[in-house]
């Protein structure tokens, strides 16, 4: 039972599934006798919400029955009551069953005719729930101990005997279930076991290549229990979670890398059309939704790969054309990339070329004087430059994106920024806004020394601490 308010989407969200000529349907009766005369929901789990796959009325018997000539894919799905509670139902290969529950606890009162695999998740269900009851008694005990005394020793011992339990009947489940949806489902929430290495005596930092160790064996090893072409976990509560904890946790936080790990899981899932669809759409919106700098890199590249190729048929034209225009905005940017070239009027009247700037680092800003923000910003730059990055041949090359050059002159003045290479493009020549994306000021690039970009969009804060990283990373 669970007493939670759900975001429950409104539209159907139904996942295309091929129908074998022997699709017999599903018919579920539910009878929930303290209910009368209203609605129930048929919902379903998927990328960590909940959907709608069905509604129906509750007769004055308390008789609901969900009904349709197609299977429903199979997966976690909830019945959900007006209160806003809802209790869990695994649908598998069994989809003509009857259940019948008491609203005082759901998940204790359930009883299920006509599923086997159904019935075992909700025994299932009975089982954690009694096992968690007992485990939260003993550590409530636990905290009153003193840690030291046998008394303690004995709750951890009867704890461990509870965790045991509990993992022996995950083992026996997935044993004896292993085709299963509930076999697929238990399997999934499971955890890689890391193995200890054996590692010489001798070796300097040991500890230190034991933690490697087990690092990349569980990032190798990851989805053992999730395989990608099996289209049953899209309707579980923790698939779309795994995804993200891969990308956001286990995975290195460098473009190129996320890319090609994108690419690897999408193809793993290729055989099951639903969940490559998903995998595609899933890490193009984690890529394109990202804070972190240089994400752009991912999501173009898995635009290109997917939905620009042809491949994700289910994107309309429209988006198709918006994405293609975003992508070409785009690449001349992506970090890594070289930089393009500008030839610019100086403040003084004579020109400077970007690409000839002798500098480790370069830090290459626009901006205008009517922007609010950068009224602050390019102070705050010039304190930050003089102060901490000048003395480490670092160069600023700022680009007035606007046309009034007594304004711009009287700013430059008023602030005295002459160690600043000033710059503008009084004729519209240098193609300025389309190579580097301007949109709003400030905007911010950190050049290397090749004139690659190695950061941008920057806040002015942050850029010390960066450039410090970067120099010292050609160092090491």
């Amino acid at each position: 039972m669970k007493n939670l308010t759900v975001l429950i989407l409104l539209f159907v969200f139904t996942i295309g599934q091929a129908q074998q000529p022997e699709d017999s349907g599903h018919k579920i009766e539910v009878n929930i006798p303290a209910l009368r005369d209203t609605t129930l929901i048929l919902g379903y789990y998927y990328n960590q919400s909940i959907h709608v796959q069905d509604t129906s009325f509750i007769d004055g018997n308390g008789t609901a029955i969900f009904e349709d000539t197609e299977s429903l894919p199979q997966g976690l799905y909830v019945v959900y009551l007006p209160n806003q509670r809802y209790f869990d139902l695994l649908i598998d290969a069994d989809q003509h069953f009857s259940l019948t529950a008491d609203t005082t606890d759901m998940v204790k009162s359930l009883e299920i005719e006509g599923a086997e695999q159904t019935k075992k998740f909700n025994d299932y269900q009975r089982f954690i729930s009694s096992r968690q009851e007992q485990a939260k008694t003993l550590q409530e005990a636990l905290q009153t101990k003193d840690p030291n005394s046998q008394e303690a020793e004995a709750l951890k011992g009867q704890l461990n005997d509870i965790n045991n339990q509990v993992q022996n009947e995950w083992e026996k489940l997935i044993s004896e279930n292993s085709e299963s949806m509930l076999g697929l489902f238990i399997k999934g929430m499971q955890e890689i076991e890391v193995p200890q290495f054996d590692i010489d005596e001798n070796v300097q930092n040991k500890d230190s290549l034991q933690r490697i160790k087990r690092f990349y064996y569980y990032r190798n090893h990851y989805f053992d229990n999730l395989p990608l072409n099996d289209k049953r976990l899209l309707r579980t509560p923790y698939f779309a979670k795994k995804i993200e904890q891969y990308f956001s946790s286990v995975v290195p936080q460098n473009p190129d890398t996320l890319l090609a790990e994108s690419i690897k899981i999408i193809e793993q899932a290729r055989p099951a059309p639903e969940m490559f669809n998903f995998l595609v759409s899933y890490l193009f919106n984690y890529a394109n939704n990202s804070e972190y700098m240089g994400m752009d890199k991912m999501m173009v590249g898995l635009a290109e790969k997917y939905y620009l190729s042809g491949e994700a048929d289910w994107a309309d034209e429209e988006f198709l054309e918006k994405l293609e225009t975003r992508v070409k905005e785009l690449k001349p940017t992506l970090i890594g990339n070289l930089s393009h070239d500008l030839k610019m009027q100086a403040y003084t009247g004579e020109y400077h070329r970007l690409h000839e700037i002798v500098a480790p680092v370069t830090i290459l800003v626009f901006w205008e004087t009517d922007c609010g923000h950068c009224k602050k910003a390019i102070p705050q730059l010039h304190e930050i430059y003089q102060e901490q990055l000048q003395n480490k041949g670092v160069k600023v090359f700022a680009v007035y994106t606007q046309g009034d050059q007594p304004e711009w002159g009287e700013f430059i003045e008023d602030h005295g920024l002459y160690d600043f290479i000033n710059v503008w493009d009084p004729y519209r020549q240098s193609g300025f806004r389309e190579n580097y994306d301007i949109r709003s000021t400030p905007t911010v690039f950190v050049l290397g020394e090749d004139k690659k970009i190695i950061g941008k969009r920057i806040s002015i804060e942050d850029l010390p601490g960066f450039i410090d990283r970067y120099i010292q990373s050609l160092e090491e």
